[in-house]
């Protein structure tokens, strides 16, 4: 057995992380060890919960009724306690949900209470250890370099990039939620090229956040299939899993897909026009997206070329950079119209862009919310599957067109899901919305 002493220092971070704060009828503060929030008008300021939670006969685990100091150090005590029961060498993932099954929302009873069931993982426990640095903080020197070794590296190593990228197999312009799963799905073939042509110099589109600029990331099944293959973490519901954070999709994805030897990301690269050779796609015509971005402001700056077997376009939704594949493919008359997606319907919208992902012209495939642009479908919002499901789909068309097993035509073997493969369109479907 073991003790563990709560200072008054961590009893003050405690005050200050449930952001408490009594005041008593005549308006003066009670505790000062206090985060200021702005209380509710209606409510009485000497009655406040971690909760804001106001006469509600629904009891919660803490709700403050008179001294702050009283309750706190019921918290802590019963807190310690349950530190020294379960503080191990390992933590378990396992959330406990009996919190947020008693909780309201200003005296409200949830209908519906929220349950909070483990996290998907491939590791039931994280063990954590600490080990001593193999070098020494205290004075720590880096070997010597000349600065024009690090400048002959990055450059040969890039210009070594071009020359093999020059002429590839397949060409996936923008390198969003969709363009990622593309890149992934293509790159489980060893003998595939894929270029990644991103115009910022951060790729992941708008998949490093979810909704109104929040962290957590809605993904609907059976689409978490994808996420238990990339080995992403999550808060699994009854039909939809939450990533606590979208970044953790986005940089997983990345890791993986980056340090496999077949692909290469060009970002900060941006795609000006297509190449078309007799009714077919055959390539994109790049330059860096800064001079791209100043045409107007400088001297003719002629372009670069990238020839390519398959061009896949997720640029996504309308937008100063956005749905700029099946916009040229308009203006040069290989489509009639892009008519733009309708307003917000998930359930409509999520299948209809898996559905009609399709090689829209011989030699170019439109994937993610460009989908959308091209058919007139509805928006989706916040929630990821389709954008990852439409990626994979669009990596089988293309594997398709190269003549390669695919998922589609049941000739590819691999660990893909069957779950997640849903037929190609009909060239001429649209979607009511």
């Amino acid at each position: 057995m073991f003790v563990i002493k709560i200072s008054k220092r961590y009893k003050k971070c405690i005050y200050q992380s449930l952001s408490i704060k009594i005041q008593k009828s005549s308006g003066k503060e009670h505790s000062n060890h206090s985060t200021p929030f702005a209380p509710y008008p209606s409510l009485p300021s000497s009655r406040y919960s971690i909760f804001r939670r106001y006469k509600s006969p629904h009891p919660s685990p803490i709700f403050l009724r008179s001294s702050p100091h009283h309750h706190i150090n019921s918290f802590l005590r019963s807190s310690t306690a349950a530190m020294a029961t379960t503080f191990t060498t390992s933590i378990s993932t396992k959330a406990n949900s009996n919190f947020l099954e008693q909780s309201s929302f200003h005296g409200v009873q949830i209908s519906s209470p929220i349950r909070l069931q483990p996290l998907k993982s491939t590791h039931n426990k994280m063990s954590i250890t600490m080990s001593a640095a193999s070098y020494d903080l205290n004075s720590f020197t880096f070997a010597p370099i000349k600065e024009s070794i690090v400048s002959r590296e990055m450059t040969r190593r890039y210009m070594t990039d071009m020359i093999t990228y020059a002429d590839t197999d397949v060409v996936v312009v923008g390198a969003g939620s969709a363009g990622l799963s593309c890149a992934y799905e293509l790159s489980k073939n060893p003998n595939v090229q894929v270029a990644i042509i991103e115009q910022s110099v951060s790729p992941g589109g708008g998949a490093w956040l979810g909704g109104q600029l929040f962290s957590a990331m809605i993904v609907r099944k059976p689409a978490h299939l994808f996420l238990d293959e990339l080995e992403i973490e999550y808060d699994e519901q009854e039909h939809y899993v939450v990533i606590k954070h979208a970044a953790l999709f986005t940089s997983t994805i990345m890791s993986k897909l980056l340090a496999r030897p077949n692909v290469k990301l060009f970002n900060a690269v941006a795609a000006e026009d297509l190449i078309i050779k007799g009714g077919r796609v055959a390539g994109v015509v790049t330059n860096w997206a800064l001079v791209a971005m100043n045409h107007d402001t400088q001297s003719c700056m002629d372009p670069n070329v990238m020839e390519a077997k398959v061009v896949v376009s997720s640029c996504g939704h309308d937008g100063p950079m956005g749905a700029t594949g099946v916009k040229r493919l308009r203006s040069v008359g290989m489509i009639e119209s892009v008519p733009g997606m309708k307003a917000l319907d998930m359930n409509t919208a999520e299948d209809a862009i898996v559905r009609l992902t399709r090689e829209i012209v011989p030699g170019m495939i439109v994937t993610g919310m460009e989908v959308a642009e091209i058919d007139g479908s509805p928006r989706m919002g916040p929630t990821f599957g389709a954008m990852m499901i439409s990626g994979q789909k669009a990596a089988h068309l293309a594997l398709k067109a190269l003549g390669l097993p695919n998922a589609l035509d049941g000739s590819y073997v691999g660990n893909s899901q069957p779950e997640l493969i849903l037929a190609a369109a009909d060239g001429g479907e649209t979607v009511d919305a």
